[in-house]
């Protein structure tokens, strides 16, 4: 159970933030925005692991396996999901990367770690994919215009280093011992290390443009610590508790919780989301009840 509450948490993180870098995206490039929001997350973890946690030393396997691990899942993964953005639009993309991420984590799971769901758990993943590919063509039903047949390459790409990522990880925290912040802080690393590549490569601009940096500097900063730092950690203490598959699908549930976020700050949401927001949670509810 401490697993899957902590993948909604994490789904909960990411929904909040997403607001905030909505906003950030208008002064920052995808790549700027990845790379700042890296560095920052990595400064946050660093005091966490070296000042408030006690020591934890790890064997080069580990550290070579979780920095592939960041590498693959949020340095290439999020540069693919990005492209997939400016392709084919944030709806498609979306529903791409969310159905396909939680399957093809279920299938390398299988045969990278032996980890299989029962049938009722399967329905479970089911009903939550489901019910966020329906909301997401709810919301967003003049997206769904785009088509870019390079796009929906990209997205599928972006779900399988997603899965990749996320299997690798279990896979560390079944082998060995270690905890959620330093597993954290080295995906981190080597994310950031892809990033900084690929900012070098394409000579993107770095700093933001606005007018106002000290705002956006406080903003980024405040979407960082919810949506990265407290996100990514809340992730990586699923994964050492629960299934690969399960993490995977539950982090999906962002898109139902950006709608009680929206609610919230006092939006309209359609009555066909809300049906299918609670048909998402009952397949949240199967998860939790068949852990």
């Amino acid at each position: 159970m401490i697993g899957e509450i902590a993948a909604l948490s994490a789904a909960l993180c990411w929904a909040v933030s997403a607001r905030l870098f909505q906003v950030l995206g208008k002064a920052f490039s995808p790549l700027a925005l990845n790379f700042w929001k890296g560095c920052v997350s990595i400064g946050i973890l660093l005091v966490m692991t070296q000042v408030m946690l006690p020591a934890a030393p790890l064997s080069l396997t580990v550290w070579a396996w979780l920095l592939f691990s960041g590498a693959i899942g949020i340095g290439l993964g999020d540069t693919f999901f990005f492209q997939a953005l400016n392709k084919i639009g944030d709806a498609q993309t979306i529903l791409i990367a969310e159905t396909f991420a939680p399957v093809f984590t279920a299938l390398l799971a299988l045969a990278w770690i032996g980890e299989w769901l029962s049938w009722q758990q399967w329905l479970g993943v089911a009903l939550v994919i489901l019910s966020v590919d329906v909301i997401v063509k709810i919301q967003k039903r003049t997206a769904l215009t785009l088509f870019a047949p390079s796009g929906y390459v990209y997205a599928a790409l972006a779900a399988l280093c997603q899965a990749v990522g996320a299997v690798i990880s279990r896979d560390m925290f079944t082998s060995y011992q270690l905890d959620a912040f330093n597993a954290s802080l080295i995906r981190l690393l080597g994310g950031i290390g892809i990033i900084t590549v690929l900012m070098l490569l394409t000579k993107q601009q770095w700093l933001p443009k606005t007018e106002n940096k000290i705002k956006t500097w406080r903003l980024l900063a405040l979407a960082v610590i919810i949506g990265t730092a407290m996100a990514l950690t809340l992730q990586m203490l699923a994964f050492s508790h629960t299934k690969a598959a399960i993490v995977q699908t539950l982090l999906a549930a962002s898109v139902v919780f950006s709608l009680g976020v929206a609610w919230a700050l006092g939006e309209k949401v359609n009555s066909k989301t809300t049906l299918w927001s609670a048909l998402a949670l009952t397949g949240v509810g199967i998860l939790l009840w068949f852990d």
